[in-house]
């Protein structure tokens, strides 16, 4: 067991010296920027957990059901505080491993709402059908939670094969069923997004195209309807970071990332109005740098614990390494979609 965790270690540390090759930093000054810095808290996204009903092979948390990492209440206490206290937060965005599968998940929710934020659920839709998750979906539009959901394609071997055998079949029904409770129809409040994520080394087609393309194939096919897809490109971190060094496509994948670099992403990338929270609390400029426990300021141990107010935060510069590339390359990348 020992060796197995040495020999991974290892191979996340041969990956990450290959990304950091590039100098980000250094094509960022290229392009007239000083000091990649924050703006304001826009965004909380909150890491819950890495305990997850799926363990697909994209996912850069490495989230699973053997996973046992889990909030605290004392740090969602905290986090509670943060938000009441917070002037210009907007969105509180609960993310995992499945979230809803943590106790935290609905006092975040609900202290959130009532604070006014909108709130996210970062959801994989098969997580609906798990046992005490039975009226998840009624709750969840009861509070009108916004739900973005992963879905990497409108056909089921595509999605079988990246996040398990029977997946996209429970997804459609998880679909069908939020639709009936008013997520996704036209002008409703109840807002339901899906997520694409490459199955390859590769950057993601232009995201309005493929949305039409998946609009029309999920009607056609099952009655299902949507508000928007987001595109997101795969980082190179974790287990896509594996799957491209069992591939030998390391160097090609950052090739690729660093040919697309575009400029105009760079005043969008979420990390300038966002916060991202670990699941012990630990503070990250984004979702990506916590998992590779880059912490803000490049202090892996800042935490919720030392903060008074989010405030402390703002303007902050922002830590980079070389997997930064996969939001600026094309269309840019973030947790809303293309940044273009």
């Amino acid at each position: 067991m020992n060796q197995r965790v040495n020999n991974k270690a290892k191979r996340e540390q041969s990956v990450r010296a290959s990304v950091n090759r590039w100098d980000f930093d250094g094509r960022i000054r290229e392009a007239g920027v000083d000091e990649l810095r924050a703006a304001h808290v826009q965004t909380l996204q909150i890491n819950v957990g890495k305990l997850c009903n799926q363990a697909c092979l994209h996912c850069h948390v490495e989230a699973g059901p053997k996973r046992t990492e889990q909030m605290t209440e004392a740090a969602a206490n905290k986090l509670i505080e943060l938000i009441e206290s917070a002037e210009d937060l907007e969105v509180v965005d609960l993310t995992g491993g499945a979230p809803e599968l943590n106790p935290q998940f609905w006092p975040l929710v609900t202290a959130a709402r009532a604070a006014g934020c909108h709130v996210i659920d970062r959801c994989n839709l098969t997580v609906l059908f798990e046992p005490g998750q039975e009226q998840t979906a009624e709750r969840l539009a009861a509070h009108q939670v916004e739900v973005v959901a992963s879905l990497p394609c409108y056909s089921i071997d595509n999605v079988d094969k990246q996040r398990g055998i029977g997946v996209f079949d429970k997804s459609i029904r998880a679909l069908q069923r939020l639709n009936s409770l008013g997520y996704g129809l036209p002008d409703s409040p109840l807002k339901l997004n899906l997520v694409y994520n490459p199955g390859g080394a590769f950057l993601p087609p232009a995201q309005g195209g493929l949305e039409s393309a998946y609009k029309e194939k999920l009607m056609e096919a099952f009655g299902i309807q949507f508000h928007q897809l987001y595109t997101i490109t795969n980082m190179p971190i974790k287990r896509f970071a594996e799957q491209l060094l069992r591939e030998g496509k390391v160097e090609e994948y950052m090739g690729v990332l660093v040919q697309n670099f575009n400029p105009t992403t760079v005043e969008g990338l979420m990390c300038r109005y966002q916060l991202s929270v670990g699941w012990d609390g630990q503070l990250y400029d984004c979702d990506f740098n916590q998992m590779l426990e880059l912490g803000v300021l490049g202090d892996q141990h800042a935490s919720i614990f030392d903060l008074d107010s989010l405030k402390d935060l703002y303007h902050r510069p922002i830590a980079t390494e070389g997997h930064c590339f996969g939001c600026t390359a094309g269309s840019g990348s973030s947790c809303g979609g293309a940044l273009e």
